[in-house]
């Protein structure tokens, strides 16, 4: 089966969904041998992220419009391939490809699918009203293409529910899917090299313990709470420090090393930048424990990475998968404020060592039965495989 993936861009910059997009492209490799994957996107081609993704990939070069992403070569490109593949799936709404998606799909006859990746939690609604209102005159426009999708896909039942609420008419096939990332099942030797990477860039972490937060510096993912309460415990904790790591494109970064200077704990929070690969890995497998105190999150791709690498978690009951963290015992979670933050903080200081050994055990057994995207990738083969048509429509309904 020939499977194309749409998405603006790859750019490990904009967060979850270009990350989604790679481990999907590893896990179709992996796990669905008659899958042939492609994708196509707006960025350069000469991007360097582009380098690493093990399928053609069409960058078709910048768009028009910032984040709407109007692009005709996007239409144009769609419209001379989309009869070449027997499944489309769109990632991300609210700009062009998914209007493109939509019209080259059905002109050629091709079923097509749409990842919403969180795009209709009512949080943004509350957070951002003025932006509601765009959203709310583009509707029309937009939910055409999720109502005639023949899959709308969510990642968790949180999702699926909330995204009922921000906007009317609201009927579209929805389709909870498993997700996560793929396992590359790293050996002893491989974390021990991965953690002296990161420690290379970050020296003066040798020998101390740390919390992570690890995405984007975003007002949303509650980084500013996680400062705030940081300092507010850092004097009772004086061996632990803070790490930091993502880009940050409005400035907010610069606000919180202010920040921080001013709670006179400059010198124990770390800012990496955005790190990938080995750092990224030997971030995740030298922290205490992982934190993401966010105001909204669909998913969280970095939580179950730091669950694979066999880290407790620290989040707050607004990451979509805290029921299962809870339930499996491999974290904390708590509210998305300020007096939330600080309480997760402290629970976890007062965890005897061997609660947070059991917590660290539990983790990776967490991941590999519940956020391998080997899974998501063999259901979405199943959905759409050609010898599966007739049979199809019950399913998705179902």
């Amino acid at each position: 089966m020939r499977i194309l993936h749409v998405i603006d861009t790859l750019s490990p910059a904009s967060g979850g969904p270009p990350e989604a997009v790679r481990q999907l492209v590893l896990a179709y490799e992996r796990e669905v041998a008659r899958a042939s994957i492609e994708v196509v996107c707006l960025d350069r081609p000469d991007a360097p992220f582009l380098s690493d993704i093990a399928c053609p990939v069409h960058a078709l070069g910048q768009s028009i419009l910032g984040r709407f992403a109007f692009s005709p070569r996007l239409w144009r490109w769609l419209h001379c391939h989309a009869g070449r593949f027997d499944i489309i799936v769109m990632n991300g709404i609210w700009s062009f490809p998914d209007i493109a998606v939509r019209s080259a799909a059905r002109n050629a006859g091709v079923p097509y699918g749409v990842f919403v990746h969180g795009a209709l939690d009512p949080w943004f609604n509350r957070k951002y009203p003025f932006k509601r209102l765009k959203k709310w005159l583009y509707w029309p426009i937009q939910y055409t293409a999720l109502r005639d999708a023949a899959a709308v896909f969510f990642t968790t039942d949180i999702e699926r529910d909330l995204a009922k609420d921000s906007f009317r008419p609201n009927k579209w096939t929805s389709v909870v899917v498993p997700y996560g990332i793929v396992d590359l099942g790293d050996t002893a030797e491989d974390a021990a090299r991965q953690i002296d990477k990161f420690q290379a860039i970050v020296p003066a972490l040798r020998g101390r313990s740390f919390l992570l937060f690890m995405g984007r510096i975003h007002e949303k993912k509650g980084c500013d709470l996680l400062l705030q309460a940081f300092g507010r415990v850092a004097a009772v904790n004086p061996d632990l420090d803070l790490v930091i790591a993502g880009s940050s494109r409005d400035g907010l970064q610069s606000k919180l090393q202010a920040q921080a200077a001013r709670f006179g704990i400059a010198s124990r929070v770390h800012w990496p930048g955005m790190i990938r690969g080995d750092l990224k890995w030997g971030a995740l497998r030298a922290c205490q424990a992982f934190v993401l105190p966010s105001h909204q999150e669909n998913f969280g791709i970095s939580v179950v990475e730091a669950l694979c690498a066999g880290r407790p978690v620290l989040i707050s009951n607004q990451v979509n998968i805290w029921p299962d963290v809870k339930a499996d015992g491999v974290g904390l979670v708590d509210d998305d404020t300020l007096a939330g933050t600080e309480r997760l903080l402290q629970r976890w200081f007062q965890l005897g060592s061997l609660e947070r050994e059991e917590m660290a055990r539990r983790a990776r057994p967490c991941f590999l039965a519940r956020y391998t995207m080997n899974k998501t990738a063999s259901l979405i083969y199943e959905l759409f495989a050609p010898e599966n048509d007739r049979s199809r429509s019950g399913r998705l309904a179902g």
